[in-house]
């Protein structure tokens, strides 16, 4: 051990370099920089000790005062060991600098994978944009340089989420009296610096290619040869005039451009710079492009000064008791008051904690005023749809958009789109029965369990299946908590009230629409046409077709939990117990990521759950052939499969491992694959999986014939249309011989006709 002094501004070590040595800070502090972000060491922490298991550096360290190390040589793992015998006091510090060097990557990890699918979301919108105004404008469109390289944001690598929560708690331990009997045991310590390092290894990995990917799309809006999106619209800008109606929309769009990438590493400054101060000299010389499109302040003041006093607006209208909006009112306080909403020591978890608990039973208290109530307050509205609670978390600008949203939200359930709040006032209504809990129960087998263990009397029963209300809670106590906090991504710091925070994009562009649904749900059927179908029988016609089996499309019930989050979930493949029911998808109400590669997720998600119900106990038992059977047989005893090549068995392996040996998660991957490239004529997967989805996922009509030219695709074709065949003969017979009888023909057999060619309306 030897200690010594470094001076200010000085790059200790960077990326590629020997790791020879770990260094015990006893003064100063160090920068540690890393793909797309960095994090500070103080006294008490440990350069390279996030790197034990790598034999180069990965990480940058510089100085940023003068700072004092002891430095300890790394020559192998047995020198290690030895250090962690003979030094127990070492060994704690060791673990706790790695512990709070890995929590800070893994609060990184949330944050970079958001923003890859911000900045995918911002380019798809900001061509699309662009597009449409040179259309109405009669102006030949230019595409931006790379932009067919680019892709929505998938990774071969993801982060373990829970691995934050696991190494938060080993922080907590490690923190307090019980290290000192850990510390006693070297193997515990090493092994735990070992798998630390592994685990820190791994995660450096999804945020380099997460920054990497960051940097590609970035590129197409600043680029060397100048051929991008800042190029593109800042001449449309330019040729439209300061006068035009869409000027300002434009001016909108390229002053967020260049808020996206300030201070971003991975563009050339200096060039960036010139441009934008370029674009800004060119226009202070025009008219302000503010005249016609600057929001009606007047109106914003009204909005702003309607919602002065929102959280007391709120606890007014639930009628709580004067202890508990007390209690409500000081933790709120508590919360804005936080510099950091997402932090993770002790005082702020349990904040969040309590905030939370009390938020869900002040929704409950709300929303049973507001059942009956025909005309809500907008501020209660906002409530209700998006979790907003005070005025100054939200901020200004969020204020101002949520009133607008709120005021003009209407019923979109007959397109099967549901805000929470419409969900929950589907469920009082009767038209919706509440979700299975954790135990698969609906309401009415939890009613019968709770009536035999003695704890409710059959009157109480009786009366509990007819109260509304009770429908209600039996929701917001199974449903709300679980989805709220899994779609808003980032569950070791969820806190459900709405925080100017959690926006890390326009509101307006992430809000989830009936049009956006509708879009992805026909890009979807329009690949995948059978989707959402199921096999049934006609039970209305049963004396015409007998025990035909046909099949019926359920779309399904989308639900927006009121938050501003990043992730979807496949809540339930049925509605309680009928299999010919609509399946239930929850997203955030405002959705951060690409909603078509959300939905086509949760889409491979159904499929796969929907057989399994099908299927029962025999879901994955290969003699009765179904797409979970052969999918299980496929990736079970893949490395006997002659058909497989060394190189795709090799992927499978690692696919395998990177899915956690999931082979629900190994299909849904595959699935997004077979929908997202397959589907538009890029073949990715191998002739295994390939064969399979194409018998249970298989294309339209109108795919196919694109797809003949294809000999991936041709053996599969041509089978299909012997079965396809086959299928439509039976049932033109069975047709004629209907009209042979002078009977009707049922609308459902001319519809099954239809299905089996592939077609759909």
């Amino acid at each position: 051990m030897a200690g010594n002094t470094i001076d200010k501004g000085k790059k200790i070590y960077g990326y590629g370099q020997p790791m020879t040595a770990l260094h015990v800070i006893t003064k100063g502090k160090v920068k540690v920089e890393y793909p797309g972000g960095s994090y500070f060491l103080n006294k008490g922490d440990v350069m390279g000790i996030c790197e034990i298991c790598s034999e180069i550096h990965l990480l940058n360290y510089t100085t940023m005062e003068e700072v004092a190390v002891l430095t300890y040589p790394l020559n192998n793992m047995e020198a290690l060991e030895e250090l962690l015998i003979s030094r127990p006091d070492v060994a704690r510090i060791f673990i706790l600098s790695l512990l709070r060097q890995f929590n800070a990557l893994m609060t990184q990890n949330s944050f970079s994978e958001m923003n890859c699918a911000g900045l995918y979301q911002n380019l798809l919108a900001d061509m699309e944009k662009y597009n449409t105004l040179c259309g109405r404008y009669h102006i030949q469109p230019r595409t931006p340089e790379g932009l067919d390289q680019v892709s929505a944001f998938l990774g071969e690598e993801s982060a373990d989420n829970w691995l934050q929560t696991y190494y938060m708690g080993l922080q907590h331990i490690y923190s307090g009296e019980a290290s000192n009997v850990m510390t006693q045991e070297p193997g515990l310590s090493l092994g735990m610096l070992r798998k630390g390092s592994l685990d820190f290894r791994k995660n450096y990995t999804v945020l380099e290619e997460q920054h990497n990917y960051q940097a590609q799309v970035k590129k197409l809006y600043f680029n060397d040869s100048g051929s991008d999106l800042f190029e593109l619209f800042t001449s449309l800008y330019y040729r439209l005039g300061t006068n035009c109606e869409d000027a300002g929309e434009l001016y909108e769009a390229i002053n967020r451009m260049i808020e996206q990438v300030q201070n971003d590493s991975s563009l050339n400054e200096s060039q960036v710079t010139a441009r934008i101060q370029s674009f800004q000299k060119n226009i202070a010389t025009l008219s302000s492009p503010d005249k016609e499109d600057t929001p009606d302040d007047a109106n914003t003041q009204v909005i702003l000064a309607e919602l002065a006093g929102s959280l007391d607006t709120i606890l007014g209208f639930a009628e709580l008791d004067s202890d508990k909006a007390a209690s409500f009112r000081q933790n709120v306080s508590a919360y804005k008051m936080m510099q950091d909403k997402s932090s993770m020591d002790d005082e702020s978890c349990r904040l969040r904690r309590k905030l939370t608990d009390d938020f869900y039973k002040l929704y409950e208290a709300v929303f049973e005023r507001s059942a009956n109530n025909p005309s809500l307050p907008t501020v209660i509205k906002m409530f209700l749809y998006f979790g907003y609670m005070d005025e100054n978390l939200a901020g200004a600008a969020n204020c101002v958009t949520l009133y607008k949203l709120a005021a003009g939200m209407e019923d979109y359930s007959s397109f099967g789109v549901y805000p929470f709040y419409n969900w929950l006032l589907a469920i009082y209504n009767g038209k919706k029965l509440p979700s299975r809990n954790e135990f698969d129960e609906d309401y009415s087998d939890f009613l019968s369990k709770e009536k035999a263990r003695g704890n409710i009397t059959a009157a109480q029963a009786s009366t509990l299946e007819k109260d509304p209300m009770e429908r209600v809670r039996f929701e917001l106590t199974n449903m709300f908590p679980q989805t709220n906090k899994i779609t808003y991504g980032r569950v070791t710091s969820f806190c459900p009230i709405f925080t100017a925070e959690d926006v890390m994009k326009d509101l307006n562009s992430s809000y989830v629409t009936v049009a956006k649904i509708t879009k992805a749900v026909e890009m979807i059927r329009s690949i995948d046409y059978s989707a959402y179908y199921r096999e049934s029988m006609d039970f209305d016609n049963m004396e015409v077709m007998g025990k035909e089996i046909v099949h019926l499309e359920y779309i399904p019930d989308i639900i927006l939990m009121p938050n501003v989050g990043i992730r979807g979930v496949m809540w339930q493949e049925i509605e309680g117990k009928k299999r010919n029911s609509p399946s239930r998808m929850v997203f955030s109400i405002f959705h951060m990521e690409d909603i078509n590669t959300s939905l086509v997720r949760l889409t491979g998600e159904f499929r796969w759950e929907l057989c399994k119900r099908v299927q029962g106990a025999r879901w994955n038992d290969v003699s009765e052939r179904s797409l979970t059977s052969e999918y299980f047989d496929y990736i079970q005893f893949y490395r006997k499969n002659h058909e497989l090549t060394n190189e795709s068995k090799e992927k499978i392996k690692t696919s395998l491992q990177r899915a956690k040996n999931s082979f629900k998660e190994m299909f849904v991957r595959d699935y997004i694959i077979w929908v997202l490239f397959e589907g538009t004529g890029s073949p990715r997967l191998n002739k295994v999986a390939r064969r399979i989805l194409f018998a249970y996922c298989p294309f339209s009509a109108s795919l196919n014939s694109t797809m003949e030219q294809n000999p991936l695709y041709g053996e599969l074709l041509s089978r299909q249309k012997v079965l396809n065949g086959q299928r439509i003969h039976h049932l033109d017979m069975l047709i004629q011989k209907l009209r042979n009888c002078n009977v009707q023909i049922p609308a459902t057999l001319e519809a099954e006709r239809k299905f089996a060619a592939g077609k759909i309306d």
